[in-house]
């Protein structure tokens, strides 16, 4: 009877061990480590592996070593050669210090002389103390490792380096890395002191432009309404966030920046559901991001302002991409001296991005490289963008003074003698209301306040309800009970406001939003064969006024009214921000980026 109840329970054991080591997973994360005052990620993913450690001692170095890897097809290689190389790497790379030098790797991908491998072996005097020299005598340019710092590990495993940054401006919502499969991406296991999310950046020197990925290597930020495989999209809701589930798939933007070549970093903030919302007053669900600019408590706008924030703080980022519906692109560049366009209207599919009003929704850049800006416009939009290098000769300016009487008025009238010289042009200033009134279109309301007062909140609150609010709450009532799930109060505001007009009102707004775009398509900015319009609207975008985050405001209200900013939305074409003090150094900009426009 003992025996038969021991094998009984020995089998429930071994039965119990089975169960209990067929559900067990484990999925090593990486390491963080600190070199020389640096904080970095260390992937788990090896790289490759060496097999020659000559006198390195990797067990008693504690697992991991830093290194530095070098190629050269060059025969004669010395140490001359070698400190020109590191003097490169440290001016080009933010990720690469002194301390990878404690081994270094140097490839060589020339022809070997002879057969014998032995043949390159290098000679050097002392470089740096410590420093022990691993080196081969020829490696294929196909097998070859990308040259930059690298962390070798006892068993002979080659990792990548991962500088930390401390995200202090609180720009991101989630911090990225790419999985093993280089198609999706997992939130980033490591952080750093600061109070803040850190941030990974591989080298720069371990990636070359081709024409086929020309953004190789570019850091890139992404606003967190756009789709990213891998991981949750928020929309600036927690409830969101947590109700479904990782995208499968990057957005379509997303894609094409991709496949260009450009690194996604992380997830940035946006306003609830891309909807206008002030600093501290409105934020609910996520603080809003610290704007650079002047003390560091200023408003940094919305709904793009993360990538705002993000590119205006960090010199190690060095792309963003926001959503521009009626300024969400163009007002975080204004207030954090951006270049930042909001392109002509379908440019670009929206796929995997949440809608706001597809009928104004335009995907764009937040940079501080005018070229960089360029080339990415050009991965972004394809054949649907065209470059001109032939410019208009008349500019029509809005809000621009007569005589300078401030030095913010002194920088306007610069800028435009600057542009006025570049292209040789006339200059007549524009009032679209007087213009409206000589030229409307016949039966047209003769008050352009009135005809679009109520245009662009009833566009996007309609179209948001029907598309994002309504599918929204019934989801998140099925699976609670019934209940609402918490939402900011501006985009309570906007759709109280849509919900309490007629499912109709919406083709109304449309048909004065498209009587507008027709007639300042014929009459204001007309096209032009050659030089896309037949003349240049300039108008100053932000008066750089004081808005502290740190003011409480009464309650968020219905974006009513009709201004400058809503000329592009209506119309259907480019506008572009430039900072004033920088546009001075660029005269090659606007001869490269003139013209964004359909084909």
């Amino acid at each position: 009877m003992f025996s038969l109840l021991s094998s009984v329970l020995a089998g429930l054991a071994l039965a119990c061990l089975v169960r209990l080591t067929a559900a067990f997973s484990y999925v090593p994360t990486g390491q963080t480590v600190e070199l020389d005052g640096i904080f970095y990620y260390v992937p788990p993913e090896a790289v490759t592996n060496i097999s020659t450690f000559d006198s390195l001692n990797l067990a008693a170095a504690g697992g991991l070593v830093p290194l530095t890897i070098v190629s050269t097809s060059d025969a004669g290689y010395d140490s001359r050669d070698f400190a020109n190389t590191i003097a490169g790497f440290s001016a080009s790379d933010d990720v690469w210090s002194e301390g990878f030098l404690r081994a270094v790797y140097i490839q060589y991908t020339g022809l070997p002389r002879r057969s014998r491998h032995e043949d390159f072996a290098p000679k050097f005097n002392n470089v740096t103390n410590g420093t022990v020299y691993i080196s081969t005598s020829y490696i294929a340019n196909s097998t070859a490792i990308a040259p930059g710092p690298y962390f070798l590990s006892s068993s002979g495993a080659i990792h990548e380096a991962r500088r930390l940054y401390s995200d202090f401006a609180g720009a991101f919502t989630e911090t990225l890395v790419p999985k093993s499969d280089q198609r999706s991406y997992s939130v980033l296991p490591a952080n750093i002191p600061g109070q803040s999310l850190a941030v990974a950046v591989p080298s720069r020197l371990y990636f070359t432009k081709t024409p086929e990925k020309p953004l190789a290597g570019v850091r890139l930020g992404v606003k967190d309404i756009y789709d990213v495989a891998g991981v949750r999209t928020s929309n600036g809701n927690r409830a969101w966030y947590h109700l479904y589930p990782a995208a499968t798939a990057n957005a379509l933007p997303i894609q094409r920046l991709v496949d260009a070549g450009a690194l996604v970093v992380g997830k940035m903030k946006t306003s609830q559901f891309a909807n206008g919302e002030q600093a501290t007053a409105d934020w609910v669900d996520y603080h809003s991001p610290f704007n650079p600019r002047g003390d560091g408590y200023q408003d940094p706008s919305s709904s793009s302002s993360g990538p705002g924030a993000g590119a205006g703080s960090y010199p190690w980022l060095d792309l963003t991409i926001g959503s521009d519906t009626g300024g969400s692109i163009r007002g975080p560049s204004q207030v954090q001296g951006l270049f930042g366009n909001r392109p002509t209207h379908g440019l670009v599919a929206l796929t995997g991005v949440m809608p706001l009003a597809p009928e104004l929704d335009t995907a764009g850049f937040l940079t501080r490289d005018p070229s960089l800006w360029i080339a990415a416009a050009r991965e972004l939009y394809l054949d649907n963008l065209t470059i001109s290098h032939s410019y208009p000769t008349k500019i029509k300016t809005i809000g621009f003074p007569k005589t300078a009487k401030s030095d913010g008025e002194t920088l306007l009238l610069n800028l435009l003698a600057n542009i006025t010289d570049f292209l040789g042009a006339t200059v007549a200033s524009f009032n679209v209301t007087t213009a409206w009134a000589a030229s409307k279109p016949a039966g047209a309301d003769p008050s352009l306040v009135d005809l679009l007062n109520i245009t662009y909140p009833i566009i996007i609150s309609q179209e948001q309800i029907r598309l994002v609010r309504d599918s929204f709450y019934a989801d998140y009532a099925a699976v609670h009970d019934g209940r609402r799930p918490f939402v900011d109060p501006a985009p309570l505001t906007r759709w109280a406001f849509g919900a309490s007009y007629p499912p109709t009102a919406i083709a109304a707004a449309n048909s004065n939003r498209t009587t507008f775009g027709d007639w300042f398509a014929s009459e204001v900015l007309v096209a032009d064969p050659t030089t896309c319009s037949d003349s240049l609207l300039i108008y100053a975008g932000s008066d750089a006024s004081i808005n502290y985050r740190n003011q409480y405001l009464g309650p968020p209200v219905v974006p009513y009214g009709f201004g400058t900013s809503r000329f592009s939305p209506f119309w259907g074409g480019p506008d572009f921000v430039v900072p004033r003090e920088l546009f001075f150094f660029f005269p090659s900009f606007l001869r490269s980026l003139w013209r964004y426009n359909t084909v």
